[in-house]
């Protein structure tokens, strides 16, 4: 029997420079994973050729070309570290990038998806981001924020957290999801 594919979405902040955490997680845990990077998260947070030796299969970090294989499909869905950005973009209906294609679809087609936030106390107190947390657990997404979750750290001291950014919670709420 064959491991169950996770998708492993990847926002460009601060915890994407520690991506094999979840990687790793994850494949202690019997997942085959899929990683899928937004332009951001390339340009400046993963190195592609050591995230490609970890997970055993080429990331994507774009729409399919002829020719590439199309991804397996997706058993669950992370998505982490997850920016404002991206989650404002997700639950407005924006899909103006891979990632947020792939969102949408997966959305759409009842995946179990958990969302593990990266944001700072500023960002997360505009009414703006609480409204599009709210849309997609109306959308049957689990959105790890708050208690239990991702807690929101002062601006300008992200890189004081990313040993405590809680990348199990995303695996055990998939998992739970399933």
């Amino acid at each position: 029997m064959s491991a169950p594919v996770l998708y492993l979405m990847i926002c460009g902040a601060g915890p994407a420079d520690h991506i094999d955490r979840m990687v790793k997680l994850a494949q202690v845990d019997g997942w085959d994973v899929w990683c899928i990077a937004s332009p951001s998260a390339v340009e400046h947070f993963l190195d592609l050729e050591a995230l490609e030796a970890l997970s055993g299969h080429s990331v994507r970090t774009g729409h399919q070309r002829a020719g590439q294989p199309a991804l397996p499909k997706a058993a669950a869905v992370i998505v982490a570290p997850a920016t404002y950005n991206t989650i404002n973009k997700w639950a407005a209906g924006i899909a103006d990038t891979y990632v947020l294609t792939q969102l949408a679809e997966l959305t759409g087609l009842g995946v179990p998806i958990a969302v593990l936030p990266f944001v700072n106390t500023a960002l997360a107190n505009n009414r703006v981001f609480h409204r599009s947390v709210a849309e997609l657990r109306e959308s049957d997404v689990t959105v790890l924020f708050g208690e239990g979750g991702f807690i929101p750290h002062p601006p300008r001291t992200g890189g004081k957290v990313m040993d405590s950014y809680p990348w199990q919670a995303a695996l055990d709420a998939v998992k739970a999801s399933m």
